[in-house]
C-alpha cells in the first residue's frame, strides 16, 4: 500500500519541543528531497524546510530558523522534523512529501497544537 505516514504531533506548550516522523510505506523517499509542510485552519498548506536525498536542508520559513531541524535516515524510509521553542503560530497539521511534482498522494498528517 503507497502511503505517507506523520506522527508525533500533540499538544504542547509554548516553549515545548516535539519531533515529528514521517515513515513512507511502498514509496522510497531515499533518491528524492522530502519536505515538511504544514496547514493552519483557512491557511493554505505552506513548505516548512526540505532535505535533500544527501541531508542537505533549506529552510522556507524565516519564522522557523534556529528552532526546527529536519533530518533523513534513508535506511529507515523516514524523515524526521525536531521542533524546539514551539510557539502558538506553529499550531497546524504537518504533512510531509517530495518537494519535487508530482507529489505523492498525502497523508493524514499529524496536528501539532503549541498552547497554554
Amino acid at each position: 500500500q503507497l502511503q505517507l505516514v506523520e506522527s508525533g504531533g500533540g499538544l504542547v506548550q509554548p516553549g515545548g519541543s516535539l519531533r515529528l516522523s514521517c515513515a513512507a510505506s511502498g514509496y522510497t523517499l531515499d533518491y528524492y528531497a522530502i519536505g515538511w509542510f504544514r496547514q493552519a485552519p483557512g491557511e493554505e498548506r505552506e513548505a516548512v524546510l526540505c532535505i535533500s536525498n544527501g541531508g542537505r536542508s533549506t529552510n522556507y520559513k524565516d519564522s522557523v530558523k534556529g528552532r526546527f531541524t529536519i533530518s533523513r535516515d534513508n535506511a529507515k524510509n523516514t524523515v524526521y522534523l525536531q521542533m524546539n521553542s514551539l510557539k502558538p503560530e506553529d499550531t497546524a497539521g504537518y504533512y510531509c512529501n517530495k518537494v519535487a511534482l508530482p507529489y505523492y498522494t498525502w497523508g493524514q498528517g499529524t496536528q501539532v497544537t503549541v498552547s497554554s
